[in-house]
């Protein structure tokens, strides 16, 4: 008899849920549902604020919560979210994993601590107890990539040793970065998130990109996350609904990261300032199902699971 894990229940929930769904956003793209690893929450009115989004963001500054992307992404198949932390304040790293005991749509945080520093390695050992804690991001907030700096690696193996993720948010010119930091820690999971910053205007992608991405692919442990696809365009509230707009930059990153590497994420509720919801997760899954309901299951599901070791 199969072990009913959170995650077994929360997939076979959403494989439930999902039966009668017709049009192509709504049809699951893998049996167990898709999980998405990009999403973020805050909430402005809490007594302390929020660091980010500032107040004069008129579509991000407001409470952003866990029930209002469910709402959207339930119906869609989407059976659950991996948190990416908004905040660099550390202990609201401990905000977000109190949602996520609360609720079991939150499979996991990638969270925001400052490898390098001198309290990382306690503050690792905090949050890691928590099993929701599944990584860190670097690239934002005060947190640049140092590959070549004895403290970061030395942080960053701690990181791998648990078998957590790094993140790493940035554009184009991080991508060297990455390459050196995945040849110095050949055990550590590493995921490029967004595209590593590609401008997309529907032709071939940039030269320089493509070289730097197919130096970081050839590390077996970096991955791409396929998310921020219509915040790429820069069209605000008018990125390009058809898949075959974005399928250049699609069709160069799964030739470079194959089909065991690449992982879905909306960048939810940043990408509501090019495209709703529907849109963003209906253009990877019309490129996706071309490929056959073996590699879908991968993007959509299982990748996640491994990459970030969701339980």
């Amino acid at each position: 008899m199969q072990k009913l894990t959170r995650r077994n229940f929360l997939f076979a929930a959403g494989v439930a849920a999902l039966a009668g769904c017709k049009s192509t956003s709504e049809s699951p793209a893998s049996p167990g549902g898709t999980i998405d690893t990009h999403a973020h929450f805050y909430d402005p009115l809490r007594p302390q604020g929020v660091p980010w989004p500032p107040k004069n963001d008129a579509v991000l500054y407001r409470q952003v919560l866990p029930n209002e992307i469910e709402k959207i992404a339930r119906p869609l198949g989407v059976v659950g979210a991996v948190v990416v932390e908004a905040s660099p304040w550390v202990e609201d790293n401990e905000w977000v994993l109190g949602l996520a005991e609360k609720d079991p749509f939150l499979l996991g945080l990638v969270g925001h601590l400052k490898p390098g520093r001198p309290d990382f390695a306690n503050d690792l050992n905090r949050f890691t107890s928590r099993k929701s804690f599944r990584g860190i991001r670097t690239g934002g907030w005060d947190i640049p990539l140092a590959p070549e700096n004895t403290d970061f690696l030395r942080d960053l193996r701690l990181l791998s040793n648990r078998q957590l993720a790094l993140d790493v948010v940035g554009g184009p010119d991080q991508l060297p970065k990455v390459a050196r930091l995945a040849a110095a820690l050949p055990e550590l999971r590493i995921v490029i998130d967004h595209c590593a910053g590609v401008h997309i205007d529907g032709t071939r992608p940039d030269a320089q990109w493509s070289a730097d991405i197919r130096e970081a692919a050839r590390h077996r442990n970096v991955h791409m996350k396929v998310s921020g696809l219509p915040e790429a365009t820069g069209l605000e509230f008018k990125a390009p609904k058809d898949v075959e707009f974005y399928r250049p930059v699609l069709n160069f990153l799964f030739e470079s990261f194959g089909e065991d590497r690449v992982i879905y994420g909306s960048n939810w509720p940043v990408s509501t300032r090019f495209a709703d919801y529907a849109t963003v997760l209906t253009i990877v899954r019309q490129y996706f199902e071309t490929k056959g309901p073996a590699i879908s299951e991968k993007y959509f599901r299982r990748n996640a699971i491994r990459v970030y070791g969701l339980q």
